[in-house]
């Protein structure tokens, strides 16, 4: 899964007809350059790529050459909403992936994100102990490798600390906070 398909297609259904100028500054406007390495060519690349795929249209500006104008497809909706659920609930992916999926957040209806979380932090919860466990088998056994139960380590404080920052956005999100997708910003 990539973090630019998301991105893209979510700062598409945003617009609702963009060109690639447009969609880069949105993301350069998030700082995506940074977190999710996203590069100036990557962004014109998925957009003729999801224009091939059907999830993307395009209509070429005859009073601008060189200039496309792009509009997500009923396809491209799906897709989209597919890989930011996937992003969001999976308590493995990359942080890329996770940056994409908050950033999208609002793309989802308040009930659906908080579930989406909650599973999030069912499956950060389920991976702790298992990999420990062999990893302190196999320290006993070799305990020229014992250095490598520091690794486990890593992956348990990371995953201990995504819990709480899910567990707050639940919260947060439980309390009002955000315009969230069929809400009213003005109300």
């Amino acid at each position: 899964m990539s973090a630019t398909r998301l991105l893209v297609l979510g700062v598409m259904r945003m617009h609702g007809k963009a060109h690639g100028y447009l969609v880069r500054s949105e993301l350069l406007s998030w700082g995506a350059d940074e977190w999710a390495h996203i590069k100036f060519g990557s962004i014109y690349h998925a957009l003729r790529q999801l224009a091939k795929e059907g999830l993307l249209t395009f209509t070429d500006i005859p009073d601008w050459p060189g200039r496309v104008d792009y509009e997500i497809t009923p396809a491209g909706e799906e897709e989209l909403l597919s890989l930011l659920r996937d992003a969001l609930r999976q308590g493995n992916n990359r942080p890329d992936m996770l940056g994409a999926a908050v950033v999208l957040l609002p793309s989802l209806r308040r009930e659906e994100a908080i579930a989406l979380l909650r599973e999030r932090i069912s499956s950060l919860s389920a991976k702790q102990g298992g990999v420990a466990d062999r990893v302190d088998e196999t320290a006993s056994e070799q305990p020229d490798r014992a250095h490598v139960r520091e690794l486990i380590g890593l992956w348990e404080h990371s995953a201990a600390s995504q819990v709480e920052w899910a567990q707050g956005l639940i919260d947060r999100l439980e309390a009002g906070a955000y315009v969230m997708y069929g809400e009213n910003p003005a109300s």
